[in-house]
């Protein structure tokens, strides 16, 4: 997989990960613990595209 197609991967998952914690915290039922474990889940994609916008060889 190429550098640009696993960095557009990434992105794409964020944008699911972000669909899918808005529509959770839009639901006053949802558990405050997948809620959490959705944020974590969005910081850790956006740190591994950061990574790999700043260090390439990382890939």
């Amino acid at each position: 997989m190429s550098l640009a197609s696993h960095l557009e991967e990434l992105q794409r998952k964020h944008g699911d990960v972000e669909r899918q914690l808005d529509e959770a915290m839009n639901h006053p039922s949802m558990d405050d613990l997948q809620i959490v474990a959705l944020k974590r889940r969005k910081l850790a994609l956006k740190d591994e595209i950061e990574k790999l916008r700043v260090d390439p060889t990382q890939h």
